[in-house]
């Protein structure tokens, strides 16, 4: 992904190392204290999806998530919606719409992971 690749040279260059020195991105990131991206938006996420499932029904942020546009798209792969790759996390992770209404239990769940998908 671009955005890592562009994390890993900034911290690259933060920590004087080249990619010749061979050193892991892991120990850059932990040199640092930084999380990788990823997880870092991933949590994001996270965080906004919860906070919109515990708004009431009739709410309008809840509407406006839910909306969905009746127009004709264009030809090729569609783009992927905010809601989509939200879904897709809360499957990798084991994440439900219930979980989020315990405000505390969402929390200690939605934390970054140290491993997250073993990227580097």
């Amino acid at each position: 992904m671009a955005l890592q690749r562009a994390q890993m040279r900034m911290v690259r260059w933060m920590c004087g190392v080249k990619i010749q020195d061979r050193v892991p991105s892991k120990e850059l990131r932990k040199r640092l204290g930084l999380d990788d991206i990823i997880s870092v938006l991933q949590q994001n996420r996270f965080r906004w999806y919860g906070h919109e499932l515990q708004k009431e029904d009739n709410d309008w942020v809840k509407k406006c998530m839910e909306y969905e546009v009746e127009d004709a798209r264009p030809r090729g792969r569609p783009k992927k919606t905010w809601r989509e790759i939200v879904e897709k996390d809360c499957k990798v992770r084991g994440l439900n719409r219930e979980d989020a209404m315990d405000r505390s239990r969402w929390r200690k769940q939605i934390e970054i992971f140290d491993d997250h998908n073993g990227c580097e």
